[in-house]
């Protein structure tokens, strides 16, 4: 009987802790199922014959208590002392705090990319890269990887906009079953482009078709692992996509230095370790999360509704990728020496200058996932604190806010600009670690597409703002533009100047993306407490 009392109040607590003040009997039984309290477990644990009498129970005390009008959730409780803070400290405590938390954050997000580069410093090899290739072979792989993500990036950005919202619902199973949906028709989506380019290849002999077929393994299973590892960041499992890079390069390189096998074998075994690895955490942290808990909330899975709200996102995840691309295959394009047989050319020194811009862009990541959270944050609690009366402020406020993220934006741009020339320059960096000089081409093009990379981080940090109140149309729009203007400029100058010039391209239409962005983000700014209650 003393366990059946103390077991009581704990649970008596847990309901207050997860839901405040219950409003009727059904909802503390619900939250009892919730915290995984079977009717089985009731007579035994705590004394009654069912979780229904057992609730009504639990009510009855809850409703007695003196303070039942002032109880509150952990959430609510957060929200109120937040609030508090708020007011006191202007935002800087809180500012302080999410910056602290969420900066590392987004770039620990990048450790998998960080242990691709440890990788190829230490080894001269990765799970996808190997210093040794010849010409041919370094553009097989690459082409390879660039269509992978090419076509997959839509689906990507699908999962995160999707799955997100039914996370947010707490409906595991909907998460589940859009996952795996999105991900098997990515794979089948990947294949039949596959399968037409190869038709197509069969007609106008633009690769020979070994070389094809080397391209199109790289790009399915690249692509597959892109779509694996999506639905990892919405249920916040990030951390399984370090672990399984770091099993599926950790097998790569052992099988390159153990074992006879070609290294594009070597390299495929690996990626498909780390697709299994993936898949199979998802398959059994669905199973275990929807037998443990399962909020339904009864909405059916319909692929023409799907389709419809997320055309538009899916549309922006390809053109990123292709966007990041498009100077790459200008530049190895404009070559008009005849060294291989082939209408696309790798060109090492071009391909270095924009792998050591892009540390550019990976590492403001931080930057920007800071500045959503602490949009999100703030968003929400503005609004319980701000009358209507004082909307001016409210928009002010979150405007003054972008500007402040902008600050740390170009700062960092200004630090990783330091730190990208001293691993151009000093003793320890480039020269020390591969024993040559960069040559000037790569230095050139490093230079300006760092400038072009900050730009497309400014131009994202706006779109992503809009993202999170549903307003994708004027990002979509942007991005689409600055592809063409990346694509036209790109040409002009790669045929008529140098190919290394392709890169200007990207800069100017970085450039268009960002100030096409920051002028829909001014009008967003200024009616945000519209866009807010529109959103929901």
């Amino acid at each position: 009987m003393k366990n059946h009392f103390e077991n009581i109040d704990l649970l008596v607590q847990s309901i207050k802790e997860k839901i405040g003040k219950p409003v009727s009997t059904r909802v503390v039984m619900a939250t009892i199922e919730s915290l995984g309290i079977r009717d089985i477990d009731v007579p035994t644990d705590y004394g009654f014959e069912s979780i229904k009498s057992l609730a009504e129970y639990i009510f009855k005390e809850i409703n007695a208590l003196p303070d039942y009008h002032d109880l509150k959730n952990t959430k609510e409780l957060e929200d109120n002392q937040l609030n508090k803070t708020i007011q006191v400290s202007d935002y800087l405590h809180v500012k302080a705090k999410l910056f602290a938390k969420h900066y590392p954050l987004g770039i620990l997000h990048l450790l998998p990319v960080f242990l691709q580069i440890a990788a190829i410093i230490l080894f001269g090899y990765s799970l996808w890269t190997y210093i040794g290739f010849n010409e041919i072979q370094s553009t097989a792989v690459v082409l390879g990887v660039m269509l992978g993500l090419i076509i997959t990036g839509g689906f990507v950005q699908v999962i995160g906009r999707q799955a997100t919202f039914y996370w947010n619902y707490d409906d595991i199973q909907m998460v589940k079953t859009t996952v795996f949906y999105l991900i098997k028709k990515g794979t089948q989506i990947l294949f039949i482009i596959i399968m037409i380019l190869t038709f197509l290849n069969f007609i106008l002999h633009l690769f020979p078709f070994l070389l094809l077929f080397v391209i199109f393994i790289y790009a399915f299973l690249i692509g597959l692992l892109l779509l694996v590892l999506a639905p990892l960041h919405t249920i916040k499992q990030r951390w399984v996509i370090s672990v399984a890079i770091l099993v599926g390069t950790t097998i790569s390189v052992c099988l390159k230095e153990k074992s006879i096998l070609l290294t594009y074998i070597t390299h495929w075994i690996g990626i498909f370790s780390a697709i299994i690895i993936a898949m199979l955490f998802l398959v059994i942290y669905f199973k275990y999360k929807i037998g443990k808990k399962q909020n339904n909330t009864n909405i059916r899975f319909k692929t023409p509704i799907l389709l419809y709200q997320n055309y538009k996102y899916f549309i922006y995840g390809m053109s990123v990728y292709l966007f990041i691309f498009i100077d790459r295959i200008l530049a190895w394009t404009a070559d008009s020496s005849g060294k291989l047989p082939l209408i696309i050319y790798f060109e090492k020194d071009y391909e270095l200058g924009m792998d050591l811009a892009i540390l550019v862009f990976l590492l403001m990541t931080g930057v920007l996932e800071y500045s959503i959270v602490s949009f999100s944050k703030f968003l929400d609690i503005g609004q319980k604190i701000i009358s209507n009366s004082s909307i001016e402020k409210f928009n002010k406020q979150f405007l003054k806010m972008y500007w402040y993220n902008i600050m740390m934006l170009f700062m960092t741009f200004v630090l990783i600009s330091i730190l990208i020339y001293f691993i151009i320059y000093a003793p320890w960096g480039y020269r020390g670690q591969f024993n040559q000089i960069l040559d000037s081409k790569s230095i050139i093009v490093c230079v300006i597409a760092g400038f072009g990379y900050f730009f497309l981080a400014w131009g994202m940090l706006n779109s992503l703002y809009m993202f999170t109140l549903g307003r994708p149309n004027k990002p979509v729009k942007g991005l689409v533009i600055a592809c063409i203007i990346n694509l036209a400029i790109g040409f002009i100058l790669s045929r008529f100047v140098a190919y290394e010039y392709s890169v200007v391209g990207m800069l100017f239409s970085s450039i268009f993306f960002m100030l096409f962005t920051f002028r829909a983000s001014k009008k967003f700014f200024r009616n945000l407490d519209y866009y807010y209650y529109a959103a929901y």
